[in-house]
């Protein structure tokens, strides 16, 4: 069969995806588990890191800016 137009050419993508997806190594449970806590953890570091830069050039600022 060969592959004509748009749609033979999405047919074989989707063919293409579904082979690539099952080559993938994918995680067991406690892994996700441990992927899952480094994520939500490196977000609340960098989220309290960014929050208080932001207070301290709050802080700078406003005093600046009122006078």
């Amino acid at each position: 069969m060969a592959d004509k137009g748009a749609w033979g050419k999405t047919t074989k993508f989707f063919r293409e995806v579904k082979a690539e997806l099952k080559k993938v190594n994918w995680p067991n449970r406690k892994e996700l588990g441990s992927y899952t806590m480094v994520v939500i953890v490196t977000v609340l570091l960098v989220a309290l890191f960014i929050g208080g830069v932001d207070f301290v050039f709050s802080n700078i600022i406003r005093p600046i800016i009122l006078d």
